[in-house]
């Protein structure tokens, strides 16, 4: 399998390139959607891992371009910025799974290989998502509805704009 890493944190991705090395697979690194496109032009791409959240570009367009340009692609979403509205975009979008960071290699490799029908052992959560989770998750549809706009998402939350950056700045909160 030839795969390729989109993560616009170099380190991170130079870790998984010699993970996979060390399992006798190749890999290539992009840092945005046009590398990205570049290499899938240059070589044999089988497998795509790509950052939801990339500098100035949003994973889920870069995902909707790669599969226009090879729809064969199997492509896995790996964020440290998940919610459910991204992770459901991302999977009608064509991606195979959806993975939150931190995702060791064997979770990444495993993502790949549950395809068809899903997986019925997954654990279900014993406690609701906190508050801070939903007010996360409902910014993230929110600003997905006004196409990733932070002024029109602020004012339709009734806040301010430099208030929705500060929360969209930090990292979810779990559960």
């Amino acid at each position: 399998m030839n795969y390729l890493l989109v993560d616009d944190d170099p380190a991170f991705s130079a870790v998984l390139a010699r993970v996979l090395q060390r399992r006798g697979e190749q890999s290539s690194t992009a840092s945005n959607g046009e590398q990205a496109i570049a290499q899938l032009h240059c070589e044999k791409i089988d497998r795509v891992v790509l950052d939801l959240k990339l500098e100035q570009e949003s994973g889920l367009a870069i995902l909707q371009q790669l599969l226009e340009n090879q729809p064969s692609l199997e492509v896995v979403i790996l964020t440290g910025y998940s919610s459910i509205s991204t992770a459901v975009e991302a999977i009608k979008l064509g991606a195979v799974n959806y993975l939150c960071k931190p995702a060791g290699m064997e979770e990444i490799i495993a993502a790949f290989e549950v395809r068809a029908g899903g997986a019925t052992e997954v654990p279900l959560e014993d406690s609701p998502p906190s508050i801070n989770r939903l007010e996360w998750e409902h910014i993230q549809k929110v600003l997905k509805h006004h196409e990733g706009n932070i002024s029109a998402t602020a004012k339709a939350l009734g806040m301010h704009r430099r208030t929705l950056q500060r929360k969209l700045q930090k990292r979810p909160v779990k559960n």
